[in-house]
């Protein structure tokens, strides 16, 4: 698989991988079997299941591209293209957040409701990139605040802070055991935090 980017899981736990060297989004079986899923997704970086089962995929020339269960796909919104790679979560109340760095040093954080229409969540942070949603509803994003890089906290009420410094930082998941898994541009690195993630599984 060439140039795999971004990884998201289902329901189930089967993987689903992005690659944006040919557009293809790609599903790998347990025993490491690789399968076609969904193509023509353009520059396919970022990828998120809603609670719905639905696969949203991240075009970084623009689209948002949404999968349905039965495979139908669908232009679900548009957003201004990215220099690098959108990278997607959804949030609490159903709605996708999306980050894409562009030439600018003051960027944003969106939110597409359910419906495609896209809004400013929050403005004003530097090259954002991967990130997650607490239990609380408190976002967090790999991006510069300030002039320093970190893991920045953005609170429902819009209120931002640096909660982890580090250089090079690019992604984090929330993992088992109030833990988070951080990814910068030469490794993988386990946290120990007090932070529980957003589940998406029904009534939890």
């Amino acid at each position: 698989m060439m140039n795999a980017t971004a990884i998201a899981f289902d329901r189930g736990g089967q993987m689903y991988v992005s690659s944006r060297f040919d557009g293809t989004v790609y599903r790998v079986a347990p025993n490491g079997t690789v399968s076609s899923y969904a193509e023509g997704m353009g520059v396919a970086t970022g990828i998120a299941f809603d609670q719905k089962e639905n696969l949203y995929v991240g075009d970084r020339s623009g689209t948002i591209f949404k999968i349905a269960k039965d495979r139908q796909i669908f232009v679900f919104a548009t957003l201004e293209a990215s220099v690098s790679a959108y990278h997607l979560a959804v949030g609490p109340q159903g709605d996708l957040f999306v980050t894409g760095p562009t030439t600018s040093s003051f960027d944003s954080v969106y939110r597409v409701d359910p419906h495609g229409a896209v809004s400013t969540y929050f403005r004003g942070l530097g090259r954002p990139q991967g990130l997650a949603f607490d239990a609380d509803g408190n976002l967090y994003v790999a991006a510069s605040l300030s002039g320093k890089r970190g893991i920045v906290k953005i609170t429902p009420d819009g209120k931002a802070s640096l909660e982890v410094a580090g250089p090079g930082l690019v992604g984090l998941a929330f993992a088992p055991g109030r833990s988070a898994v951080l990814a910068t541009t030469s490794g993988v690195h386990h946290l120990s935090w007090n932070i529980r993630g957003l589940s998406l599984e029904p009534n939890t």
